[in-house]
């Protein structure tokens, strides 16, 4: 995906398995459990370009999280401080060739970021 599109939503929920019934069911979704990520299934919308996450709800995790796609998650976190927003949580490794990070911009809005190789 290119540098600022939506790649990804997190919905934090309290019962997974409830919440899977309830979005397959609603939405026709599909949700899978990829392996390595026990307890964080993975939703794909029928258009097979929009999916994301179904998070554990936790404190400061209550509401949905959009992330975008960036080239360099070091260069944008870098552009968020320089423009008054936050970082959250900083960059760290979802898998060999992808990584993520959580920032607040200047008013108060928590959003992801997302930097992934996919030709490797």
């Amino acid at each position: 995906m290119p540098h600022g599109d939506i790649t990804h939503i997190d919905i934090p929920v309290a019962d997974l398995g409830a919440a899977t019934e309830f979005y397959e069911a609603l939405f026709g979704w599909t949700i899978t459990a990829p392996p390595g990520f026990a307890g964080y299934p993975m939703w794909q919308a029928p258009n097979e370009v929009s999916g994301g996450g179904l998070a554990p709800r936790s404190e400061g995790f209550t509401q949905p999280r959009s992330y975008v796609e960036v080239d360099s998650i070091d260069d944008t976190l870098a552009q968020i401080q320089e423009r008054g927003g936050t970082i959250v949580r900083g960059k760290e490794e979802i898998t060999a060739t992808s990584w993520w990070a959580v920032f607040r911009d200047p008013d108060g809005n928590i959003m992801g970021l997302y930097e992934g190789v996919t030709d490797v």
